[in-house]
């Protein structure tokens, strides 16, 4: 399985619904994409108190495979909603951080 971890520093003028459209356009996508486990979308709620350095909101989408999150990024609708969100982030593709895991079966 793959976990893909996105955290993002949204730009403080960025609406709470702009933002809850966004991470409800990218949890839409498991409707129709194979392999498409699992969407969390949240704010940071941890007590570690500037740990986050400043990505404040994310969302995990877990994956079956490798195969899974490459259909994933390479779809239209996942690029659009992706555009919407680096034009949210401060500072573009400076406010979002991506990290994949492998989980193991």
């Amino acid at each position: 399985m793959i976990r893909h971890c996105v955290f993002i520093r949204f730009r403080p003028e960025v609406s709470e619904a702009e933002k809850a459209a966004i991470f409800a356009e990218i949890s839409a996508l498991k409707e129709r994409l194979p392999g498409f486990l699992a969407a969390h979308v949240g704010t940071n709620v941890s007590p570690e108190t500037g740990m986050d350095k400043g990505y404040g909101e994310g969302f995990i989408v877990d994956f079956a495979d490798a195969r899974a999150r490459d259909a994933y990024l390479d779809d239209a609708d996942h690029r659009t909603t992706g555009a919407k969100l680096v034009a949210a982030a401060e500072g573009g593709l400076q406010g979002i951080f991506v990290y994949d895991l492998e989980i193991p079966d």
